[in-house]
């Protein structure tokens, strides 16, 4: 790779994924960039400020260097998207757009994340497959639904080395929350460590898939090295880790602290949201084509988010 291009870099996957990135090709082989001007920013490396919807930072930020990756992380996620639904399409898809186009003119390979809120009504609710019924009940599965199609086309009109994948909640202890529906699991680790009490926005027996961010690096990573010509369902991949109810967190977080309460007050709308998505996704597909694997259970993952957020708490200033 001779330089990467990342939008969205301050976000949840972003700012994780960014410093993976220089890791692995050196931090001058990675440009992040985002919304906020580069005064309120503290990520280190090259920085510039790109809103995605518009067409003029596009390409100021592609003139100044020789790109040969995108990868778009810029979008609003599935509950924060229900409150702005219109301010949702825009975003999305005018970014999405941009990001393609810019692939297209400067013969860039593109990478953007898709996710488990593609599926809706009429989807198989376990052991779901690459290829299924997409029918989804919030605007960010729209969005991202189309993207997905755009990223086909794209890839057979044009030529255009499309890749994207289907995550389900991600958990990490870095970055806070960012407004999506499976936000609750990474609410109660933190509030289990900080308060040692948690209130639930889905039901207890609310189970769906997720992943540790580790593996969610590990898998963009793989996705974005790849073969092209291993890649049969090249923007349609499902990955998952782990499956859960919040019953379930909470007995495996009680079991490092015993102290741990939890109670439920459900969100209709996100209750919705997680009704409306499957089970537990299949897999395979990512196995077979690129090598997908994971290397964090629920037990792990909380083990090492109890121990990474206690460490945070030792070290933070003490307020006056």
């Amino acid at each position: 790779m001779t330089k990467i291009l990342v939008t969205g870099s301050l976000g949840q996957i972003g700012s994780e994924l960014v410093p993976a990135l220089r890791a692995r090709y050196g931090v001058e082989k990675v440009v992040a960039t985002d919304i906020r001007p580069p005064e309120e920013v503290t990520i280190d490396g090259p920085y510039a400020v790109l809103n995605v919807t518009e067409a003029n930072d596009w390409e100021e930020v592609l003139a100044k260097d020789q790109f040969d990756t995108i990868i778009h992380l810029a979008a609003i996620l599935s509950a924060r998207g229900e409150m702005k639904p219109l301010q949702t399409w825009d975003i999305n898809m005018t970014g999405t757009m941009h990001a393609l186009e810019a692939a297209r003119a400067y013969g860039m390979k593109i990478f953007a994340p898709s996710s488990i809120a593609v599926f809706g009504m009429g989807t198989p609710k376990t052991m779901t497959p690459s290829y299924t019924v997409m029918r989804p009940q919030t605007m960010y599965g729209v969005t991202k639904v189309a993207m997905e199609l755009l990223f086909d086309y794209y890839y057979h009109k044009f030529g255009v080395d499309t890749r994207s994948l289907r995550f389900p909640g991600i958990i990490s202890y870095r970055t806070p929350p960012g407004g999506g529906t499976t936000d609750y699991a990474v609410e109660m680790i933190r509030e289990a460590v900080k308060r040692g009490h948690y209130t639930s926005f889905v039901g207890p027996e609310t189970q769906l898939d997720f992943m540790y961010m580790p593996d969610a690096i590990s898998a963009m990573i793989a996705l974005i090295e790849a073969e092209s010509d291993r890649l049969k369902h090249r923007n349609a991949y499902n990955v998952t880790a782990m499956r859960f109810t919040p019953e379930m967190l909470g007995r495996e977080i009680k079991r490092h602290l015993p102290d741990f309460t939890w109670d439920y007050a459900v969100d209709p709308l996100r209750q919705r949201i997680a009704d409306s998505w499957p089970d537990a996704v299949d897999p395979a597909d990512a196995v077979a084509e690129w090598g997908f694997k994971t290397s964090y259970d629920l037990s792990r993952m909380v083990e090492d988010m109890i121990r990474a957020l206690k460490t945070s708490q030792e070290h933070a200033p003490a307020h006056m």
